[in-house]
């Protein structure tokens, strides 16, 4: 399957996607899921809606997941991993760091899924950011790049929190020993516009150790493209540009456990 199709199909979903989150007006929480501070809104909902309607439409056969509940089986080998908002949050605060997260997953013969195509976007800032498998990221069109080479002290490092208590207080022990060593470090409150400002040179590095697949699926691939090393880290991602990641994910495993070697 030609990957400027799925490029097509995931940048006009994405469109669907944000056109709902921009005309949003007031927007509450309608219900939780893993706690009190993880919050669905009918904007995540209709935005979903509106981003499976359109690659349903384009992609008739391929398998559909969601966050917020879509999962249809599909018969083509090809998967899509959806997040509606990333940044749900901020968007009942009226933050801006708020996007629509597509990417779309080939089969492997061993039964892994593997991204082939990613898409971002950014309804505030009007940025949408792009990556097809072996041909690099862009945003808005234009080639992005990581920032190269960043020594650990310099680094301005980017991550996230979980929403469970006991998770919150073991991330943040992680970054208050991390921070004396490092620049400085920010947590904007979506992982993947976390990984996109990564491919953009906006940051020098991402962790976060417990995400699910449509946090980081089309983020990954977008950092990776851009010349950002991306391995597994618990249940999230490490990405970094090629010299700065050795040595940040040494010393995260040390304080996570969590190895993050590159395959």
């Amino acid at each position: 399957m030609p990957l400027v199709e799925l490029l097509d199909a995931a940048v006009a979903a994405a469109r669907a996607g944000a056109r709902v989150i921009r005309d949003a007006g007031t927007v509450q929480a309608i219900r939780h899921k893993s706690s009190g501070t993880d919050p669905v809104t009918e904007i995540d909902l209709a935005a979903e809606a509106a981003i499976t309607a359109s690659l349903s439409a384009a992609r008739p056969h391929d398998t559909l997941m969601g966050e917020e509940g879509t999962a249809r089986a599909g018969t083509s080998g090809l998967r899509w991993v959806v997040d509606p908002v990333d940044g749900t949050t901020n968007l009942l605060y009226g933050s801006p760091h708020v996007t629509v997260s597509i990417a779309a997953e080939r089969q492997l013969p061993d039964g892994a899924w593997r991204a082939v195509v990613g898409v971002v976007a950014d309804p505030s800032r009007s940025e949408m950011f792009t990556a097809a498998l072996g041909r690099g990221a862009r945003r808005n069109g234009t080639p992005i790049r990581v920032n190269d080479p960043v020594p650990l002290d310099r680094a301005l490092v980017t991550t996230g929190f979980a929403y469970l208590p006991e998770s919150r207080a073991r991330q943040a022990a992680v970054v208050a020993d991390l921070l004396p060593r490092i620049r400085d470090i920010r947590s904007h409150g979506s992982a993947a516009l976390e990984l996109c400002w990564l491919a953009a040179g906006r940051c020098d590095a991402y962790y976060e150790d417990e995400l699910a697949p449509w946090d980081w699926a089309a983020g990954a691939l977008i950092a990776a493209e851009a010349g950002a090393v991306v391995t597994p880290f618990g249940s999230g991602v490490l990405a970094a540009g090629p010299a700065l990641q050795p040595a940040l994910a040494g010393l995260l495993q040390t304080r996570t456990g969590h190895a993050a070697v590159p395959h």
